[in-house]
């Protein structure tokens, strides 16, 4: 009998399990799952089982820091995967499951067409990984990919979701799998698919000059970009964006203000006073201005930190998209 927290946990595997196999999103014996009991034990999925019908039997408990209990032949074959992502991210489950629509999507193309709001803001771009095997034998590639995104794609073989709650991985495989089906039936309409907020995206400024992040001078020519830019400028004056956001880089307490007036920024301050405050360690902002992570779905999976409401910031949804768009245009050291 199991009580207490691992009860839960192993209730929430096993009802997890369940809905992944009743969507379809796992059939036959493909698939496994896992979820921290403490920091170094963690519960996993047996080899050969059926995620729709699994029992307390086919959950195996297995310490990290044991050579010993890692090495149990009874857990899944893609339990060196799961280990790696633990000890590299703090997040308490991984799900890894073989879509149908997002396999074959991605068998085709190299990245999902975001046709909706939705796709941009909780999905951003997915990475998408390859593997030789049927079993995912370069853990690695997966590990250095799950730091742009708690999504991501083994192509030709499946997904990996890693969150805090089985319900908000096993949201981010719906989505994907919602956002390939709508780009799917869009192309049966029109093939070339490219709306006009795509086309302001694309469009490309070129820099010779490189700054130190977070420097004075690097904000600052984020800020003369901005100033330029005719879509942020209409957008901002469309939507009426006035409010103060500030960016922060974490440990070293670098932090600037943006005072915005209908999409110009006509202050720059060095502080974080600010009703809305964005910040992060150095490794995800250098992805940010690299162009690896957008903001706003960072902010969703927990890998950036905002102070503020949310809602109300998602109301200039369309502008911040170019704005961010405009943070990789500026080169860093």
């Amino acid at each position: 009998m199991f009580f207490g927290k691992e009860r839960t946990i192993r209730d929430d595997i096993i009802s997890v399990g369940k809905k992944l196999y009743s969507f379809r999103l796992a059939v036959a014996r493909s698939g496994n799952l896992s979820a921290r009991l403490s920091d170094s034990v963690i519960l996993v999925t047996a080899t050969g089982t059926n995620l729709g019908t699994l029992t307390d039997e086919d959950l195996i408990e297995v310490d990290l820091a044991s050579d010993a209990n890692r090495a149990n032949t009874k857990v899944t074959s893609e339990a060196p995967l799961h280990y790696l992502i633990y000890k590299n991210f703090p997040q308490k489950v991984i799900i890894h499951c073989h879509p149908p629509l997002i396999n074959a999507y991605f068998a085709v193309y190299s990245d999902v067409k975001a046709l909706t709001f939705e796709t941009r803001l909780y999905l951003g771009t997915i990475p998408v990984v390859e593997q030789d095997t049927p079993t995912v034998t370069k853990p690695d590639l997966v590990v250095d990919a799950l730091k742009n995104s708690n999504l991501v794609v083994i192509k030709n073989h499946g997904v990996i979701a890693i969150a805090d709650k089985f319900r908000d991985a096993l949201y981010l495989i719906e989505a994907l799998e919602d956002a390939v089906r709508i780009a799917a039936a869009a192309r049966l309409f029109k093939k070339d698919i490219l709306d006009d907020i795509d086309k302001e995206l694309k469009q490309e400024f070129t820099s010779d000059a490189a700054y130190l992040m977070f420097s004075q001078e690097h904000i600052q020519a984020i800020v003369d970009l901005v100033n330029k830019d005719e879509f942020i400028a209409a957008k901002g004056k469309e939507m009426d964006l006035t409010l103060q956001l500030a960016i922060k880089l974490d440990v070293h307490n670098i932090a600037y203000t943006f005072t915005f007036e209908k999409g110009k920024i006509t202050n720059l301050s060095k502080d974080e006073n600010a009703p809305f405050i964005i910040s992060a360690p150095a490794d995800v902002w250098e992805n940010v201005f690299h162009g690896a992570i957008d903001p706003f779905v960072a902010t969703m999976q927990g890998k950036m930190k905002l102070k503020g409401e949310f809602a109300k910031l998602s109301r200039w949804y369309v502008p911040f998209s170019r704005l961010f768009e405009l943070f990789k245009q500026v080169k860093i050291k």
